[in-house]
C-alpha cells in the first residue's frame, strides 16, 4: 500500500504541479491500494495541486429518467468510487444539472455554476470550462475511452452525428423530461489519441498508485483531435455495420440528418 505522500510524489513526477485546473478521470480499482482509500487519493490530488489549484471530477448522473438533485443524486456508476466520493466532501461544489462536474478550488464556481448545456459537451459546459481555463486532463487507471474532453473536440469540429437523448430535471418541484441530441457513441476509438499525443511528445505518462496514468493539456488534446477530425469527421466511430450498436446509431443519425437537410432545401 502506498502512503499518501508517495502518491503525491508520483503525481508531481507525472507533471501535476501547484496551481492550475485538473480534470481527473479515475479507476480506483486500477490504482489501489492507497492509504486512506478513495479519500486518500483525493487528498493526494489536492495536495499535489496545492491551495491555488482546482480539482475537477465528472459527477453526472447515470439515470436519465430520475430528476437530478446535486445534493443527493449519486454519480454514474461507471465514473467510479473516487468521483462519487469527491462531490460529497465539504467545500466541494457540484453543477446543478444532470451533466454535472464537481470541483474544489479557486475556479470551482466558474466550472460548476453554468446552466444546463444541451448537449452536455458544449463549450459552455463544465468540460468546456476546464478547456477554456487551459486545464489539464488526468487519466488514472483509465484510457482515453474515458476522456470526455474528446467529446468537446467533436462538438468544436462540428461532427455530423447527433443521437437522441433525454434527461430529467426538477422545475417548480416537478420532474420535467428534456429531449436533446448528443454526439454520442461507444468511445472506444478515443484510444487513438494515445498514439497521436505520444508521437508528438504531448502526453506525460507514468504510474500513480499501482496503475497507469496519463496527463495532457486539454487545449493540446483538443487541437490534435481537431486536426484529425478535419480529415475524417467520422474518425471516432466504428465503421457502420461492424457490430457496435452505439456507433451504428451515430451513423444512422448522419443519414437522417442529411435526409432532413435535403427535404428542407427542397421546400
Amino acid at each position: 500500500m502506498l502512503a499518501i505522500d508517495q502518491v503525491v510524489q508520483q503525481l508531481r513526477i507525472l507533471g501535476v504541479g501547484d496551481g492550475g485546473v485538473l480534470l481527473a478521470h479515475t479507476s480506483f480499482r486500477a490504482v489501489r491500494p492507497i492509504e486512506g482509500g478513495p479519500l486518500g487519493l483525493i487528498q493526494a490530488l489536492r495536495t499535489a495541486l496545492g491551495p491555488n489549484g482546482t480539482l475537477v471530477m465528472p459527477s453526472w448522473t447515470g439515470n436519465d429518467d430520475e430528476p437530478f438533485d446535486p445534493k443527493t443524486t449519486p454519480a454514474a456508476p461507471d465514473l467510479g468510487v473516487v468521483a462519487d466520493s469527491f462531490w460529497r466532501l465539504p467545500g466541494v461544489l457540484r453543477s446543478g444539472h444532470p451533466f454535472a462536474c464537481a470541483a474544489a478550488g479557486p475556479e470551482a464556481a466558474r466550472i460548476t455554476s453554468g446552466p444546463l448545456p444541451l448537449s452536455p459537451n458544449e463549450p459552455d459546459g463544465p468540460i468546456g470550462q476546464v478547456h477554456a481555463l487551459d486545464g489539464h486532463v488526468l487519466l488514472l487507471g483509465v484510457g482515453h475511452d474515458s476522456n470526455t474532453t474528446l467529446h468537446l473536440a467533436e462538438v468544436l469540429a462540428g461532427v455530423p452525428y447527433r443521437v437522441p437523448k433525454h434527461c430529467t430535471v426538477l422545475r417548480d418541484g416537478r420532474p420535467v423530461r428534456i429531449e436533446y441530441a448528443e454526439n454520442d457513441h461507444c468511445c472506444a476509438r478515443f484510444a487513438l489519441a494515445d498514439a497521436w499525443l505520444r508521437e508528438r511528445g504531448l502526453q506525460s505518462e507514468g504510474q500513480v498508485g499501482q496503475g497507469p496514468a496519463r496527463l495532457v493539456r486539454a487545449r493540446v488534446m483538443v487541437e490534435v483531435a481537431l486536426e484529425r477530425l478535419a480529415v475524417d469527421p467520422l474518425l471516432f466511430l466504428h465503421p457502420a455495420g461492424t457490430g457496435c450498436e452505439e456507433c451504428d446509431e451515430a451513423h444512422r443519425s448522419v443519414v437522417a440528418g442529411a435526409r432532413s437537410r435535403a427535404i428542407n432545401l427542397a421546400k
